[in-house]
């Protein structure tokens, strides 16, 4: 492979035409590194997100679900046959290093997307924040939603404000189940509402717990707002869907009453890793 001089397949930015290509070569190299130890924590984080973002961009550009587990596995078998002496890996080391030497300064990313984007932020904080986050409206209300915490990566929220301060006793988070479906559910010209597969392709996740969201959790102009935090298994299930998907976070009403706000996937998994740079 010779990781084509591996600087550029390790560079934080994705090259739109080569998607698949750095999604492999950064793989092969994440492989290695797990095996051999051969990048510092920061740069092994960063060329995570790097990776993640590849996947969403091959993606982004057609390949299946089936072909980008493929590449990881080609991926796996290149690196473990390489020797953790071997003199290209060395070099590739190196390379990746100085690539991203000024990326793991970056404090702040944005993550646009085809309808919304997720920024991510994984300055320190003493506070509770949000790491990566994404908003979204429905109807007269609007929501927060993704990771904060005091601590990278933080955990899974959605925190929301409804303009005639009803009050939700639970949420539930919808979104494709691979396991039951083939490939992502993507009507053309589809409406992130419509990008969720009929109930039959669908898994969800309650909400574990329910508070009153706190000032630094909310927009600067909300006076009060609901937090409903999803467990971890929901998070793990959400950076393995295809970006061009939607997921659903339905709030849930005494007397039967839902009202439903929509997420876009987008570079989930990849701001994802990039937060968790903070936590090493």
């Amino acid at each position: 492979m010779g990781f084509l001089g591996a600087a550029a397949a390790a560079a934080p930015a994705v090259a739109q035409g080569g998607a698949p290509s750095l999604f492999f070569e950064r793989t092969v190299l994440q492989a290695a590194d797990e095996r051999c130890g051969l990048l510092t924590p920061d740069v092994g984080a960063a060329l995570a997100a790097g990776a993640a973002q590849a996947r969403g961009a091959a993606l982004r550009q057609g390949a299946s679900e089936r072909t980008i587990k493929s590449l990881e596995a080609r991926a796996r078998t290149r690196a473990a046959r390489m020797g953790c002496a071997s003199p290209e890996l060395a070099r590739a080391a190196l390379d990746v290093e100085e690539a991203y030497k000024g990326f793991v300064r970056v404090r702040r990313m944005t993550y646009p997307g085809e309808r919304a984007e997720w920024r991510a932020d994984r300055t320190l904080a003493r506070d509770a924040r949000w790491r990566l986050s994404q908003e979204s409206r429905f109807g007269a209300d609007r929501m927060t939603f993704g990771l904060a915490g005091r601590a990278a990566p933080g955990v899974l929220l959605a925190v929301a404000q409804f303009a005639d301060e009803a009050q939700p006793y639970g949420a539930r988070l919808v979104m494709r189940d691979t396991d039951r479906t083939l490939g992502p559910y993507l009507p053309a010209g589809a409406s992130l509402a419509r990008r969720l597969p009929p109930s039959s392709g669908q898994r969800s996740f309650l909400a574990e717990a329910r508070s009153p969201a706190g000032a630094d959790l909310l927009p600067r102009d909300a006076r009060s707002g609901w937090a409903l935090r999803f467990p971890e298994e929901a998070v793990q299930a959400l950076a393995g869907l295809d970006p061009r998907e939607a997921v659903a976070v339905q709030f849930l009403f005494p007397g039967g009453g839902v009202r439903t706000a929509y997420v876009e996937v987008g570079d989930f998994a990849a701001g994802r890793a990039f937060v968790q740079m903070a936590a090493r």
